[in-house]
């Protein structure tokens, strides 16, 4: 992989955010690309990982938070905890379509599952599913937890685990894939103060909360629905987390201060980063991690091998990259 060019990578991103986005857009489908939320230009950016330039961008939702999209690369779904949730057409980059759940619903995190996107309702203390399709949102169910923040879906599709920020604990939905009447809410103790990122390992026993007011990581027993143990990670502000694939690494972000790469069976730090990101993506393949630092316009790439930065792009002044997702193509 390349050394970082990050001067170079600035002047390439200005041209190309000038370029046709509808040419860009169309190759989606066919090659692997990442979406970049920029969280203070309120726009999506879509970007060829292989050569680190931003091809192309479209207006969304201001002030938006989290994205998602459909696995053909067709449909993008940006939340915003002030405006709603934006239906991007990645064909034509245009928004067609703007979601909107009630004055004060602040919806934030977003994640779409066989063919529905569920999405966290924090100023309504709930969850919700939208069917694009019907263009209606079928079902939502209330938590009863402040700041239902950050969440995740089980591999089998019937589990759904909410960090609550506000009330420090965490919420699993069971039974979501058959919706109401049959489903079953939990609510437990974080162990600590404001939860937010969130990751479950790959065979689904442990769930890992990071707790930014303290600085520390609660692993929960997924089983016994409890906290097992807490690791003291002397982070600042730890907001997100993420396991490699194979489930032997986690990786944990500090948005203050750095990345740390953690054996995830030892429990113990295997390499620190100088970054300091404002969102975490592990590429589904495992070979590296995207890290999104907002306050620098840019994003570095870490080898998972190496364990070493190894690229880094720009995308563009002021934009303060944010929330990703990997697009794979055919």
């Amino acid at each position: 992989m390349r050394a970082p060019t990050q001067a170079i990578r600035w002047a390439a991103a200005v041209a190309l955010l000038a370029a046709s986005a509808g040419a860009a857009a169309a190759q989606t489908a066919s090659e692997p690309r990442l979406l970049v939320l920029l969280r203070d230009a309120s726009a999506l950016a879509v970007v060829d990982p292989a050569e680190g330039t931003v091809l192309g961008q479209v207006p969304t939702v201001g002030g938006p938070h989290e994205v998602t999209a459909t696995p053909d690369g067709r449909l993008a779904f940006v939340a915003s905890p002030s405006e709603g949730i934006s239906v991007i057409d990645l064909e034509t980059m245009t928004e067609v379509r703007r979601l909107d759940v009630g004055a004060g619903s602040e919806p934030h995190d977003v994640r779409l599952v066989d063919g529905k996107l569920y999405f966290t309702i924090e100023g309504f203390k709930s969850i919700a599913r939208y069917d694009p399709q019907a263009d209606e949102v079928d079902w939502t169910l209330g938590l009863g937890q402040d700041g239902a923040h950050m969440m995740i879906v089980s591999r089998d599709r019937d589990t759904i685990f909410t960090a609550n920020r506000e009330s420090d604990t965490v919420s699993i939905v069971e039974g979501a894939a058959a919706g109401p009447p049959d489903w079953r809410v939990t609510s437990i103790p974080a162990d600590g103060a404001y939860p937010e990122g969130l990751d479950l390992s790959p065979d689904g026993a442990e769930l890992w909360v990071a707790t930014r007011n303290d600085g520390d990581v609660s692993i929960i027993d997924v089983a016994s629905k409890a906290v097992s143990e807490r690791l003291d990670l002397n982070f600042e502000d730890p907001n997100r987390l993420a396991f490699t694939p194979d489930g032997a690494r986690v990786l944990v972000s500090d948005s203050a201060t750095s990345v740390i790469v953690m054996d995830a069976a030892a429990r113990t730090e295997i390499k620190r980063f100088d970054l300091a990101p404002n969102a975490l993506l592990v590429r589904p393949d495992g070979a590296v991690a995207y890290a999104a630092l907002r306050g620098d316009d840019r994003v570095a790439v870490i080898d998972l091998e190496t364990l070493e930065v190894v690229d880094e792009f720009a995308t563009g002044a002021n934009s303060g990259p944010g929330c990703m997702f990997w697009l794979a193509g055919e």
